[in-house]
């Protein structure tokens, strides 16, 4: 393959993801929320690309954060690292090592999580607007009593979400890499083009059903919603992000839905995302259904709290680790 015919590969692959992805939480909301609840549901188009376009023609505000631009740009950062982990998982980009590899693709993940911590440290008000008392979550005038801002939850829900929540996605990747025996994208795919589909074996088939559930704790959806509580912190480190930043913030939610999808079909189809081959459309597939299912599954569940979060990924961290060891057996 030229150097041309690759370039118009990755380029038009990250066009067909993104359109695609644009009506992925419309899809979720409007044909499974909304039917589940017996009610009408917004348009399909309504939250992955109409909110957008409509908060790209508000106006912008300047946030009330030490480094209102650094809080700003984090929308963008996080949208990056989603688009970095999909270029890595098309077959064009294999000959670049350790970035397509599995440890690279922990590392972006990682990125695209970290940002909420920030997001939560860097807000120092409730929508930009100071108030006429201090926001305390907690704290007093006694000399040794440790104050809180009602901004700092969600932070400290960011932290528990990359400390702990995210160990059940991380552990299904490497249920491919110890079939595999290896931690490189390609040779991941390699080995299912020759032995079959993953996903078809005891091991794999585990190593899935931990992945889905990593999945709907990194999207945040009920009744993993650590991030968004409303008890405490409405939206969460989301809350102050108006105008184009929110649009971004919207497009990252829609997109990253797809490259989980699609990672998932590279690690346990053997199928990557490439626009030059038909299978690309069971890329599609798979991120279609990962949010119905997910929706399903989201609207009959209560909002976990700490109490029942912590025993339910600790739980599937180790159903992932068994699965990992039988794919040694």
């Amino acid at each position: 393959m030229t150097i041309l015919n690759s370039l118009i590969a990755v380029f038009g692959t990250l066009i067909l993801a993104f359109l695609v992805s644009i009506w992925l939480p419309g899809i979720e909301r409007k044909f499974i929320h909304a039917r589940i609840q017996q009610r009408v549901g917004p348009p399909i188009s309504s939250l992955g690309i109409m909110a957008p376009i409509k908060f790209f023609f508000k106006k912008t505000i300047i946030p009330n954060s030490p480094m209102p631009n650094l809080y700003n740009v984090l929308p963008v950062i996080s949208l990056l690292s989603c688009v970095f982990i999909f270029l890595f998982i098309m077959p064009q980009m294999y000959y670049l090592g350790a970035l397509a590899s599995i440890i690279a693709i922990v590392g972006l993940l990682k990125i695209e999580e970290v940002i909420y911590m920030f997001m939560g440290s860097l807000s120092k008000s409730i929508l930009s607007v100071n108030m006429p008392f201090p926001d305390l979550a907690k704290g007093g005038k006694h000399r040794k009593a440790t104050r809180s801002f009602l901004e700092e939850l969600s932070s400290l829900r960011a932290f528990r979400l990359i400390a702990f929540g995210s160990f059940p996605i991380y552990i299904a990747f490497f249920v491919p890499v110890a079939i595999a025996k290896s931690i490189y994208i390609g040779d991941i795919v390699l080995y299912q083009q020759i032995n079959g589909p993953i996903l078809f074996t005891v091991a794999g088939a585990i190593g899935a059903l931990v992945y889905f559930i990593g999945y709907m704790i990194l999207l945040n959806e009920y009744p993993f919603v650590i991030l968004k509580t409303k008890a405490d912190v409405i939206e969460g480190p989301l809350l102050e992000y108006a105008a184009k930043y929110r649009a971004y913030v919207y497009l990252t939610r829609g997109f990253l839905m797809f490259v989980l999808a699609s990672l998932f079909a590279t690690l346990f189809l053997g199928i990557p995302p490439n626009i030059f081959d038909w299978k690309v459309l069971i890329n599609i597939g798979v991120a279609i259904l990962f949010p119905i299912a997910m929706a399903l599954l989201s609207a009959f569940s209560p909002i976990f709290t700490f109490r029942q979060f912590y025993p339910v990924v600790a739980g599937v961290s180790i159903l992932g680790i068994l699965a990992i060891i039988a794919a040694f057996i």
